[in-house]
């Protein structure tokens, strides 16, 4: 079987049980975010955090709520790294330094999980579980109560409260991401994935030297990493080390977890705003942008359009064998349309154009179909700039399921818009702008920009994902990237509740014959081009002083 064929089928049958899952998994989310009542174990939580589960809350206080939770998350992610060499299951780690301490507490609680140091031998056990696989589930469900009050700002009329933010947090956890995890990190554990408690072990290679080898609860940690669209790896090598992702079908299934929850989140949009078919667009325009992308960086990568992969006969360079190319590729393409970040290979080493394909994804704002939760408000944002374009065409005021488009949600979806592309290309801008800063580059030229330029979309766009060849392990890239993922996380958070707040408190408005359908393949269409073509008049120069003019060299 032709390298290319296998890939098409990895492809198809990816597609195939995420079309199987859709459905029932949405409509269960659907339940969870829509229920009233809460269960024991619910209750005691809420006992515990002083809420009143019953009580909802304005977006001004949604927004409080989420910025005073993900505070308290960074103060203790942070304070127990700083003293984890007196902590159990420290495995003689010494205290982590504050600025990669900083660094990681920003980068987990944001979803991020960007990581500038080897897990294996920088975190002891206790601090890979209490802080780090804590966050991975708590950030995730943070991203997704952001977007279930986004959708009922839609969903209700003439109403000053959009939920309430620890009731849509407990729920995610505790209803959503758990189960699915725990089944997930089974899997794993058959596949061949760690999990244990193990020490340091020196082990001799096949070449007679020796290696050091940690153990732990490597499959728990990684069914949450590529559930939860977070990232992190256990090891430095991260989802292309044996431990954490050991064969093929374990890479299947660890892209599979990486979409399940993004694209099922549609479903769960269309029935809380009672137009099932609302979702399907979404999905469609989700599905567009995603296919093309995965298709096109595998065709680059596989094509292998630069001197050495064409001597070589291919681009296997910083690929597992494995994986190989396709399934590297698709794995690349993944975890870069969502806020994942997780790698199975090195991006680093890629074709000029796969390279600038994972680039890409990230620029179009993660949103096909994006991180957990914030793919969705942020299709659903475009949508609301699309249906403005459109409003602009034909002359009257533009609505979205029956709200009007007004000054303050046009500013709102705008100022969205804009956060990412000016903490990427200032950031960018500032480094390239310093003899030091570009001394960390492993590369000059093209690509010594692309280094840079992805690194700061990452942290920007809270991706997590590195380029490599960068040496960011210094205080400067610490704290400048974790100052663009606080930024590039919180502040769009804040503008999307504002937004659910403006459209909650509006009157419904009756469709009339001016009306843009929203759920036709013309309105999938517009948004798939209106999402392109603001990126490419956002990114475009950058990109062509990187990723292009070496493929074009």
């Amino acid at each position: 079987m032709s390298t290319t064929v296998a890939g098409m089928i990895f492809i198809v049958s990816l597609i195939a049980v995420l079309a199987l899952v859709h459905k029932p998994l949405g409509d269960h989310m659907y339940r969870v975010y829509s229920g009233t009542r809460h269960n024991p174990v619910e209750r005691a939580v809420y006992r515990l955090l002083g809420v009143r589960a019953d009580a909802e809350q304005s977006w001004g206080v949604y927004a409080r709520s989420v910025l005073a939770f993900s505070v308290i998350s960074l103060l203790a992610v942070y304070g127990l790294q700083r003293v984890q060499d007196k902590l159990p299951l420290s495995l003689g780690m010494e205290p982590v330094t504050d600025h990669i301490a900083w660094n990681t507490a920003v980068s987990f609680v944001t979803n991020t999980n960007w990581q500038a140091y080897p897990g294996e031998s920088t975190m002891g056990h206790l601090v890979q579980m209490a802080a780090l696989a804590v966050q991975n589930f708590v950030s995730a469900a943070a991203g997704m109560a952001v977007a279930v009050a986004l959708v009922r700002g839609f969903a209700r009329s003439r109403s000053g409260t959009i939920g309430n933010f620890w009731v849509d947090l407990v729920r995610g956890t505790l209803r959503i991401l758990l189960p699915l995890a725990f089944a997930g990190a089974l899997v794993l554990v058959a596949g061949g994935l760690v999990q244990n408690f193990s020490g340091v072990h020196e082990v001799t290679t096949l070449t007679g030297g020796t290696q050091s080898i940690t153990g732990g609860p490597v499959a728990s940690q990684e069914a949450i990493k590529e559930l939860g669209t977070n990232g992190g790896g256990f090891y430095n090598a991260n989802s292309s080390h044996p431990f954490e992702n050991a064969t093929s079908w374990t890479n299947w299934f660890e892209i599979l977890l990486i979409l399940l929850i993004p694209f099922a989140l549609p479903r769960t949009f269309g029935r809380l705003v009672g137009q099932v078919r609302q979702g399907y667009a979404i999905l469609a325009v989700m599905g567009v942008i995603a296919l093309a992308s995965v298709l096109l960086t595998n065709v680059f990568e596989l094509s292998g359009d630069a001197t050495v992969p064409q001597a070589a006969g291919a681009a296997m360079e910083g690929k597992e064998v494995r994986f190989g190319i396709s399934n590297s590729a698709t794995f690349a393409a993944a975890t870069t349309l969502t806020s994942t970040g997780a790698v199975n290979s090195v991006h680093d080493s890629y074709t000029p154009l796969g390279g600038m394909m994972t680039l890409f994804n990230m620029m179009l704002g993660e949103v096909a179909p994006g991180g957990v939760g914030a793919g969705l408000y942020g299709m659903l944002v475009l949508a609301v700039i699309t249906v403005f374009v459109a409003g602009l065409m034909v002359g009257r005021t533009p609505e979205y399921l029956g709200k009007k488009i007004g000054a303050r949600e046009i500013k709102l979806a705008s100022l969205y818009f804009l956060v990412t592309p000016a903490l990427v290309l200032a950031g960018t801008a500032v480094a390239m702008g310093s003899q030091e800063r570009r001394a960390a580059m492993l590369n000059a030229g093209p690509h010594g920009l692309s280094e840079i330029l992805y690194a700061f979309t990452s942290a920007s766009n809270n991706n997590g994902s590195a380029f490599a060849g960068l040496t960011v392990n210094t205080p400067w890239y610490d704290v400048a990237l974790g100052l663009c993922m606080i930024l590039g996380r919180f502040l769009p958070i804040i503008l999307v509740l504002a937004l659910a707040g403006s459209l909650a408190g509006q009157a419904p408005v009756p469709e009339g014959a001016g009306t843009l359908p929203t759920h036709r393949p013309q309105f999938v269409g517009m948004v798939v081009g209106v999402t392109i073509i603001l990126v490419a008049l956002t990114f475009l120069p950058a990109l062509a002083l990187g990723p292009i003019a070496e493929g074009l060299s």
